[in-house]
């Protein structure tokens, strides 16, 4: 192991120090509990969901496990079928998960401080919840590179276990509206969008991204507002700042 991957090892930074450490993992996994846990939620539904169309239990456990990504793995069920339509479910996931490009893209000025196989690591783990709080510590300058993987796997590990216990309840729920699961995801982004109001600034990219996102799922089937909204955003954004 070099220093540059070792547990304590300092990575220098252009004037901001950044650290992958152990106890920065830690405190991205306990900061992440309360929204891991609404994540769970949501991972009962799917696990109820891929019972309902036809995976086993462990087929579904091994693709919360393996893919780690929510609403493509519920498009992917969606779609299920025998013979499996691999073009569809591939085709159709690959746009749901084209914001991580984005996702990713915006934490590269901290990143590009780490090794390799820490920032590759930790990417493996980037969900759009712990993302958002990864984005927030780091702008408040803490300096902790492990924090994403730390998040990260507390919404693994509920998100694994959630997708076990709906998968063996399965076919006992029948409707998991009825008990308002269907509603975990969405609030726990209107919870999160709280953390990132800058004020009247944040107006402007929110306000347009709404319109983007709204005007294109109404134009284009399949997912593609979610990156219409994205890069809408992000203009507003690029825009603001080079006045």
């Amino acid at each position: 192991m070099t220093g540059q991957d070792s547990d304590e090892a300092s990575v220098p930074g252009d004037g901001e120090e950044l650290r992958f450490s152990r106890s920065g993992a830690v405190s991205g996994f306990l900061s992440c509990v309360p929204v891991a846990l609404g994540v769970g939620g949501y991972g009962l539904i799917f696990g109820v969901i891929a019972r309902e169309a036809g995976l086993s239990v462990t087929t579904a456990v091994l693709m919360s496990a393996t893919v780690l990504a929510g609403a493509a793995q519920l498009i992917a069920v969606g779609l299920w079928d025998w013979p499996i339509p691999a073009v569809a479910v591939i085709g159709t996931t690959f746009v749901v998960n084209l914001r991580y490009l984005l996702m990713g893209a915006s934490l590269r000025q901290w990143f590009t401080r780490l090794s390799s196989r820490q920032a590759y690591v930790s990417l493996f783990f980037m969900a759009d919840e712990n993302w958002a709080l990864t984005i927030e510590d780091l702008r408040e300058g803490t300096g902790r590179g492990a924090f994403l993987l730390g998040s990260g796997l507390a919404i693994w590990v509920f998100w694994v276990l959630a997708t076990a216990i709906g998968a063996v309840a399965g076919g006992r729920i029948a409707n998991p509206e009825t008990y308002g699961l269907g509603f975990v995801l969405t609030a726990i982004f209107l919870a999160l969008l709280v953390g990132f109001w800058d004020g009247r600034t944040s107006l402007a990219p929110w306000a347009l991204a709404a319109v983007a996102a709204v005007t294109v799922e109404t134009i284009l089937p399949g997912r593609w507002y979610i990156l219409a909204g994205g890069v809408a955003a992000c203009l507003i954004e690029v825009i603001q700042d080079g006045r």
